[in-house]
């Protein structure tokens, strides 16, 4: 009788598949952005970014390549020591993975799902609230636009005014609106934020609070 042999996939087909993934850093913490601000939750950071804002404050977590692969499985059980059940998937860039088995069983054990992105790449997973953060280094797949519960523009320069109501225009209209200003511009740019705010009031402004309370 002759057997077939069977061939166990790679990390690189696991990968591909969601079932396993690049983890840059998992910690539980409080949310310090956009709707959920104050809320006790469980960050995984996933390696691996092409999108590449000069400004970025994890710039380590671009290489994918120099973070441990874990399976999906035991990123959850990781998840699962800490008392919180508010999960935000953040990168990098997480959607350039398949997010669908990870938010599965997150979903499975309980779990509210989150995730911030820039929408760089195809939708996937299944979460209860999608932040989205476009950024003019890589334009934002089509598939974000109906999927956004909230869209925040981090203000760098007088451009991203223009640059966030472009955007506001193609996402839902139920969809939440706010202008952050990124960090070590805050101090230029948070007059001008508050009167565009107030000129423009269907924009809120979201404030990075765990830098001010200095919370990891």
């Amino acid at each position: 009788m002759q057997t077939l042999d069977l061939v166990a996939p790679t990390t690189q087909e696991l990968v591909a598949a969601g079932l396993q993934l690049p983890i840059m850093e998992a910690f539980y913490t409080i949310q310090g952005e956009g709707r959920f601000t104050g809320h006790p939750a469980y960050f995984i950071r996933l390696g691996g970014c092409d999108v590449g804002c000069v400004w970025c404050d994890v710039k380590e977590s671009w290489e994918a390549a120099k973070w441990p692969v874990l399976s999906v499985e035991q990123i959850v059980e990781d998840a699962l020591v800490f008392p919180g059940r508010l999960v935000v998937i953040t990168g990098g860039e997480p959607l350039m993975y398949n997010l669908d088995p990870l938010t599965k069983l997150l979903k499975e054990k309980g779990f509210t799902t989150n995730i911030e992105t820039s929408g760089a790449h195809p939708f996937s997973g299944d979460f209860d609230w999608v932040c989205f953060s476009p950024k003019k280094f890589k334009k934002p797949h089509p598939s974000i636009y109906p999927k956004a519960d909230e869209l925040k523009v981090v203000i760098y320069n007088n451009r991203d005014f223009e640059f966030a109501e472009e955007h506001a225009k193609l996402v839902n209209p139920g969809c939440e609106l706010r202008l952050q200003p990124e960090w070590s511009k805050a101090s230029r740019f948070i007059s001008e934020i508050i009167a565009y705010v107030k000129n423009h009031p269907t924009w809120k402004i979201s404030l990075q609070t765990h830098k001010f309370m200095d919370i990891p």
